[in-house]
C-alpha cells in the first residue's frame, strides 16, 4: 500500500546561477497538517516557468523515497530532505517502472491522473548542486511523474495512496519517459502511447512526430537518432516552427533535416540578376558537373565567402526557386550595415566561385490536401516563393493564398514572377499589401496599408488551411495573430525568421533594460583552438581553452541560445553542424541527427561551421 509521506510546497524565488538570475519554484519544503489541492496548485505552491512546469496537467509533482535512497547512494549523499528534488508529494511507493499513465489515485479526498513523467530540466541539477542530474535521472529511469487534479481536496503526509483505476494500454512512467529520451524505440509501443487519452498533449505530439519516422518492424537500433532536426531563412535563416512548449521544453522535438553533403563545396556564379534597387538572384552551378541535390521548397543555403582579412564569413540565404537544370538560386537583400550583403549585391560577378553547404532547413511546404496560405513581407518572399514554384511546377489543386507586403512597388521584388506563377494555379489567390499606400501602378490586386482581421476574412481564407510565413518578425508575429484568431490552429502556421532564433533560456530572468547585445567575439584574450564560425549571427572565433562546451562559447559572445537541461538528454538545442567535427565532453544519452550536434555538451575537434 502506497503512502503520501510529506507535502512540499514553495513559491517562485529569483535564484542566483553561473553568473545569471534565475526563476524558479524547484525549493519546495515539507509543509504540516492538511493542505487543499486544487486544479492547477497545492495551495502554497507555485512554478516559476509556467511554459514547463505547472499547469492543469501538471499541476501534482510526485517523486518516491525508493528514489531517495538510490541517489543518496548514487551520489553519497546524506541531505537529500522532502522536496529537494522539486516535487510536491513525497511518496513510499508508486514507483516508475510500475505506475502507468493514466492510472488514477485517491489520496485523501482528492483524485488524481498520472498525466507524463517529470521533464528533467537543469533546474533539478541546480537545487541539488548536481549539474548533470537530468541525464542521470532519465539514464536510471527515475524520472518521477506529473498528476492532473481531477477532484480537489484536502491531503496530509500520511494519507494512504489508493489506486481507483488502471490506465489504458498499462504503459510505465518509465517506459514512457524511454520512448522520448533513449534510443531503441518500439514502434509497437509508440502506438500504444497513442492510445493513452491521459497522455499530455505535448508528449503526444513527440510520439506522433516519432512515429511517423520510426519504420513499422523492428525497435530502431541503438544509435539511431530520435530527436533531429534543427532551426533553419532568407538573409539568415531561422526556422522558429511551430511546435508549442505545452509539456515543457523537453517535449519539443523539431523535424529532420538531412543535408545532400557535408561542409562546403565550390559552386560557379552563373549569372546575376537584380530583381530591384536592393535585391539580386545570384544562380549557382557546380564546377565538377555533378548533380545537385534538389532542395525542398523553403531550405536554404549557406555561402562561405573570404573578404578582406577578417577571415571566413558565412552567411545563409533561401532558395528563391525550385533547383532546376542543375543549378540554385538565392536571392539576396543589400542590407545597411552588411559587408556580405553588400559583396553579393555589387561585387560579386559571374564566373566567381563561392563556397555553398547543403540544402538544409526544416520550414518546408509539406505534402496535403489541405488549403495552403504563402505569407511574406519584403525579402520574406524568397522561401514561400520557391514554394510557390513547386506547387505552380504540376499546378497543384489546393486553394492557395499568396499575401505579400511591401513599401511600394519599387521595393516589391517578384512581382511579375509569382503572378504569372500564380496565374498557373487553378485556385490562386493573390492579396498584395503596399505598406506606403497603393498607387505607383500596383494594379487593382494591391490594397494601401497592411492586412487586417477584416481584410483577412475578406480574402476568405478557410479555418483549415496550412500556412507559411516569412518576413520581420513583427510581421511574422502580427499576422500570424490574425490568422490563429481567424481560426488556423497554431500548429498549421510555420515560420522562418531572419537571423538567429529567439533565445530559448528557461527561467533565466533578463537582464536590465535596453537594447539587445548584438553578437561579437567573446571577451578577454583570443582562443588559441580550432575556428568556431556561428553562421547566423555572423560570428567566428577562436576556440578558448577553459570553455565547458559550444554552448558556452555562444552565450560568451551573446549569440541567442536554445537550451534546457544542457546535459544532452532533451535535445533542445540541437544544431545543424555545416563543417567540421566536434567532440562530446559528456555522452548524450542519444546521439542526434548525422549532420547535426547537441552545443550543449561538445567542443570542436575540428574548425566548425554551426547554424547558429
Amino acid at each position: 500500500m502506497a503512502t503520501l509521506l510529506s507535502v512540499n510546497v514553495g513559491m517562485p524565488q529569483d535564484v542566483p546561477w553561473a553568473g545569471r538570475t534565475v526563476r524558479t519554484g524547484a525549493w519546495k519544503s515539507p509543509v504540516q497538517g492538511p493542505r487543499m489541492v486544487r486544479r492547477l496548485n497545492v495551495d502554497g505552491d507555485g512554478q516559476g516557468d509556467l511554459a514547463g512546469h505547472g499547469g492543469e496537467i501538471r499541476a501534482v509533482l510526485v517523486y518516491q523515497l525508493e528514489s531517495y535512497r538510490f541517489w543518496e547512494k548514487q551520489l553519497g549523499r546524506d541531505d537529500l530532505a522532502f522536496g529537494i528534488f522539486g516535487e510536491n508529494f513525497t511518496v513510499d511507493g508508486l514507483p516508475d517502472d510500475e505506475v502507468c499513465v493514466g492510472d488514477r489515485y485517491r489520496v485523501g479526498e482528492a483524485e488524481f491522473e498520472v498525466t507524463q513523467p517529470r521533464v528533467t530540466c537543469y533546474r533539478v541539477g541546480m537545487r541539488l548542486g548536481e549539474p548533470t542530474m537530468a541525464a542521470q535521472m532519465v539514464a536510471h529511469h527515475r524520472p518521477g511523474f506529473y498528476l492532473r487534479v481531477i477532484t480537489e481536496g484536502l491531503v496530509r503526509a500520511g494519507d494512504t495512496i489508493t489506486l481507483v483505476r488502471k490506465g489504458p494500454q498499462e504503459l510505465s512512467v518509465a517506459e514512457t519517459d524511454a520512448l522520448l529520451y533513449l534510443p531503441g524505440r518500439d514502434p509497437a509501443m509508440l502506438r500504444r502511447a497513442l492510445e493513452i487519452p491521459a497522455l499530455s498533449p505535448g508528449w503526444q505530439q513527440s510520439f506522433r512526430e516519432l512515429a511517423a519516422r520510426t519504420p513499422d518492424g523492428a525497435p530502431e537500433p541503438a544509435g539511431a537518432p530520435g530527436r533531429a532536426g534543427a532551426p533553419g531563412s532568407a538573409g539568415a535563416p531561422g526556422s522558429a516552427g511551430a511546435a508549442g512548449r505545452a509539456d515543457g521544453p523537453a517535449a519539443e522535438r523539431p523535424p529532420v533535416d538531412r543535408p545532400g553533403w557535408q561542409g562546403f563545396r565550390a559552386m560557379r556564379v552563373d549569372r546575376i540578376v537584380h530583381e530591384t534597387a536592393a535585391v539580386s538572384s545570384i544562380y549557382l552551378t557546380p564546377t565538377d558537373g555533378t548533380p545537385l541535390p534538389g532542395g525542398r521548397p523553403g531550405q536554404y543555403l549557406s555561402l562561405r565567402l573570404a573578404l578582406g582579412d577578417a577571415g571566413p564569413a558565412v552567411r545563409s540565404y533561401s532558395l528563391s526557386a525550385v533547383p532546376e537544370d542543375g543549378m540554385y538560386r538565392i536571392s539576396v537583400k543589400r542590407e545597411s550595415p552588411g559587408l556580405v550583403s553588400g559583396y553579393l549585391n555589387t561585387t560579386l560577378r559571374t564566373g566567381d566561385l563561392v563556397d555553398v553547404a547543403s540544402p538544409r532547413g526544416t520550414f518546408v511546404l509539406e505534402d496535403g490536401t489541405r488549403p495552403v496560405v504563402l505569407a511574406s513581407a519584403g525579402i520574406g518572399a524568397t522561401p514561400v516563393l520557391a514554394m510557390l514554384h513547386r506547387l505552380a511546377a504540376a499546378p497543384d489543386p489546393r486553394p492557395l493564398w499568396w499575401v505579400h507586403i511591401a513599401h511600394d512597388r519599387a521595393h516589391h521584388a517578384f512581382a511579375d514572377e509569382a503572378h504569372a506563377l500564380l496565374a498557373r494555379l487553378p485556385h490562386a489567390h493573390e492579396h498584395i499589401f503596399y505598406s506606403s499606400g497603393a498607387g505607383q501602378d500596383g494594379g487593382p490586386r494591391v490594397t494601401g496599408g497592411r492586412p487586417t482581421a477584416r481584410s483577412l476574412t475578406a480574402m476568405g481564407i478557410p479555418a483549415d488551411a496550412d500556412a507559411y510565413l516569412c518576413g520581420p518578425v513583427a510581421f511574422m508575429d502580427g499576422f500570424g495573430a490574425l490568422l490563429r484568431g481567424h481560426g488556423l490552429r497554431p500548429e498549421r502556421i510555420r515560420t522562418e525568421q531572419f537571423g538567429a532564433l529567439p533565445a530559448l533560456t528557461p527561467g533565466v530572468v533578463a537582464g536590465g533594460a535596453g537594447t539587445a547585445v548584438r553578437p561579437h567575439r567573446p571577451a578577454g584574450p583570443a582562443g588559441t583552438g580550432p575556428l568556431v564560425t556561428f553562421a547566423r549571427s555572423g560570428v567566428t572565433t577562436p576556440w578558448p581553452s577553459g570553455c565547458a562546451s559550444l554552448l558556452e562559447l555562444a552565450e560568451a559572445c551573446d549569440i541567442p541560445t536554445r537550451w534546457s537541461c544542457r546535459t544532452g538528454v532533451c535535445h533542445t538545442c540541437v544544431t545543424p553542424l555545416v563543417t567540421g567535427g566536434v567532440t562530446y565532453t559528456s555522452p548524450p544519452l542519444e546521439l542526434p541527427e548525422e549532420g547535426t550536434v547537441l552545443v550543449c555538451c561538445s567542443e570542436p575537434a575540428t574548425e566548425v561551421v554551426l547554424d547558429l
